[in-house]
């Protein structure tokens, strides 16, 4: 499709020179974890050539290992230690440059903060410390011997990197890794002339870039990733002290500057999840090095706006717009940028549910705004192209939160005439009433996508429609609806007994009928009066708990929170957790943490500590606990009672359906199906995918049941290396 774009964005399509290398455009993929590494080479290369297709200039792996003894095992990380890793990474390369687009590698070295637990080695860094990250991981302090030693892995492997055909190099100083170790005086307590003066602690990683830029230098652009500020004042890195001046001694050696800020323990105020950060936050500490370079300068900041892209670049402040979420949100972001279809752009949501993966140990990554992220390779699915329809069957979609507006995008991209039905008046689902909450506006953008998406598709199939603000479809509406198929997304509701994960039980006492109790919902619909005193139970471990008590106690309301759970404990995954955590600080609320509550009275709710029950165990017999009574139940008194317990799929519409299944044949039904929270509660970016998967497996014999995908493994017999290769490669 020919340019369409507006004059203002010309600037982001400007060919940019680094080094011996062109980019073709001003959009530059940062590394970012996918849980692909070098093991899964059909994952790592379909998510990254997809990007590539879809108009990057540059496409960067994840971190990427160079050495064993830089392991990040429980989590993935890309290896380069190798020949058989050269031969995997190939894949990638190979795809990307299809696209007339570089291709990066992010070379780390992770010092103190590798945790080693798959190859059992010792790290190295400037100083003996114990990571402030990792759990019971100390370096050994490097003496010259070895540092010429880490160098040179630095070296061999961007020989590897250039052999497996990357075009740019960067050596990783983020996150506080490999070189920012050295640099940064909270790591670094040395006293030769590597420690002491910025000028000394600077040694390592000028070293270093001179070393790789000697060996690679005339066939690839070297760049660094460089945390330019580590947001702990003068105990740490300061842009204006350490920072501009590592830029001035290292400037000739590099093509190009990569600029984030923060630290690896708090790495969300790097990948700042929109709840408290918008796009671009890091440009104050960014534009610092426009000033002290001559070379360009890329930085990411979920840059999701193509005006406050092109605004950064003209006002000098970066050269090249990086971005890791948006563009696993949307990997054709530039290419609708050219195209002049803004309003096609899937805005990046800033949850960090694709770092959640990451930071809990499990591929693949996940996205809650795009489905096939992840899905590229193993599922075979693009995220802008789908299998026309293989029949004329009709579709009715019952609900029209994100599991069942994704599928109802999805039958209508495929040519089905699809009718999404709802009794709310928005799609969206649930997520109107979480876009109220604190720093959760920018989920909106979910919903927001697929309305205009919607909209679209049904006045481009004049025969499907979306029947909003309907009544309620019963049992005998959709047999008589005359589809063929059925998807039932009816959703979830919060508990309103009090039924928990902890005991499986409702709690005697609690009922949301009563006015002194409220389920989420009832407050998101302004159902119940809410007093001074409010106590919060809570047994879920994500959002609701922690953004109700925020939004109650910005309301003016005394906020205490029983808590059976870790509160907020999937927020250290997404990174929100530690502004989470100072945030309820801020507003004195008040978590009493390990508890559960026994019973509920009129007012009050009588609570106890969980483990005081005793350490000692004893056989007693059939129906007596072998434990002692719990004897920790006190008495909290409130005026609310809000009830964020757990949630219950509302399934009785498909239970019904399902029961009466002898009478869909003579309504021409051939199946109906449930998706999303209505099969069970669960993420939005689960639900979102339920929707997807089924819309494109719904000509299938059994819809309701995934195909199977492909697996990358290793098959027994089949030598990773050739014979005799091992020893020498370790060597390395």
């Amino acid at each position: 499709m020919a340019s369409k774009r507006p004059a203002k964005y010309d600037i982001l399509f400007e060919p940019i020179k680094i080094g011996p290398k062109t980019m073709r455009n001003r959009f530059h993929q940062s590394p970012h974890c996918i849980g692909a590494g070098t093991d899964k080479p059909g994952f790592q290369m379909a998510h990254r050539a997809v990007k590539a297709e879809g108009g990057w200039g540059a496409i960067n792996t994840e971190y990427c290992s160079i050495h064993p003894e830089s392991d990040d095992t429980m989590r993935v990380s890309a290896r380069i230690w190798d020949a058989g890793d050269v031969r995997n990474l190939r894949a990638m390369t190979d795809a990307v440059h299809a696209y007339d687009c570089l291709a990066g590698v992010e070379l780390w070295y992770g010092g103190g903060h590798a945790p080693n637990m798959e190859t059992r080695q010792t790290p190295r860094g400037p100083s003996q410390y114990a990571s402030e990250f990792e759990t019971l991981t100390y370096c050994h302090e490097m003496d010259h011997d070895d540092i010429k030693q880490v160098q040179q892995f630095y070296v061999d492997a961007a020989i590897r990197s250039r052999d497996a055909g990357f075009d740019m190099i960067n050596i990783y100083g983020g996150h506080a890794y490999g070189p920012l170790q050295w640099l940064n005086a909270y790591y670094n307590r040395r006293t030769d002339k590597y420690g002491g003066s910025v000028e000394n602690r600077g040694r390592f990683w000028v070293e270093t870039l001179e070393k790789v830029k000697n060996a690679v230098g005339n066939d690839c652009a070297i760049a660094s990733r460089f945390a330019i500020d580590t947001l702990y004042g003068p105990s740490g890195v300061e842009v204006e002290e350490d920072g501009v001046k590592l830029i001035a001694m290292a400037d000739d050696l590099v093509d190009v500057w990569d600029i984030n800020v923060g630290d690896i323990a708090q790495w969300g105020e790097d990948a700042g999840p929109s709840r408290f950060y918008r796009q671009g936050h890091q440009i104050p500490w960014q534009r610092f090095v426009k000033q002290h370079s001559k070379k360009p300068v890329l930085g990411v900041g979920r840059f999701t706006d193509a005006e406050k892209m092109a605004e950064v670049i003209r006002n000098g402040e970066l050269d090249i717009i990086s971005c890791a979420r948006p563009s696993i949100s949307d990997p054709f972001m530039p290419q609708k940028i050219e195209e002049g279809r803004i309003e096609d752009i899937r805005t990046c949501i800033g949850c960090n549910v694709c770092i959640s993966r990451w930071e809990i140990g499990g591929p693949p990554m996940i996205c809650t705004q795009n489905a096939t992220a992840g899905e590229e390779y193993r599922r075979g699915w693009h995220p802008e192209k789908f299998e026309k329809a293989k029949s004329d069957d009709t579709m009715l979609v019952v609900g029209a939160g994100p599991a069942g507006s994704e599928a109802a995008r999805i039958l209508m991209e495929r040519g089905y005439v699809t009718h999404l039905v709802d009794s709310a008046e928005k799609i969206g689902g649930h997520l109107n009433d979480i876009t109220s909450l604190p720093g959760l506006g920018e989920w909106g953008y979910h919903r927001d996508y697929r309305e205009v998406q919607l909209d679209k598709l049904a006045k481009k199939n004049r025969d499907s429609q979306l029947s909003l603000g309907s009544k309620k479809l019963t049992a005998d509406d959709v047999l008589s609806y005359g589809a063929e198929k059925v998807i039932i997304a009816t959703g979830s509701s919060w508990n309103t007994d009090g039924v928990n994960c902890l005991t499986h039980d409702p709690v005697p006492g609690i009922d949301a009928s009563r006015p002194d109790q409220a389920t989420p919902e009832q407050i998101f619909r302004g159902e119940k009066k809410i007093g001074k005193r409010v106590v919060i139970l809570n047994a879920d471990t994500y959002f609701m708990g922690p953004s109700l008590a925020e939004m109650l106690s910005a309301q003016g309301h005394e906020v205490t929170v029983i808590s059976g759970v870790d509160f907020g404990h999937y927020m250290h995954f997404t990174l929100e957790y530690p502004n989470l955590r100072r945030r309820l600080i801020e507003m004195n609320i008040n978590i009493i943490g390990e508890s559960w509550a026994s019973r509920v009275e009129e007012g009050r709710i009588e609570h106890y500590d969980i483990w005081a029950e005793g350490s000692k165990r004893e056989y007693r017999g059939p129906g007596k606990m072998p434990r002692n009574e719990n004897t920790s139940h006190k008495w909290l008194e409130f005026d609310t009672l809000v009830l964020v317990t757990g949630r219950h799929s509302d399934d009785a519409l498909f239970r019904e359906l399902k029961e009466r299944k002898d009478e869909w044949a003579k309504n021409d039904i051939k199946g109906i199906y449930i998706i999303g929270d209505a099969w069970a509660p669960k993420l939005m970016a689960d639900a979102t995918f339920d929707g997807h998967r089924i819309a494109r497996e719904i000509e299938e014999d059994d819809p309701q049941s995934p195909l199977p995908y492909k697996r990358e493994v290793s098959v027994w017999g089949n030598a990773y290396l050739p014979d005799g290769e091992y020893k020498q490669e370790w060597k390395a």
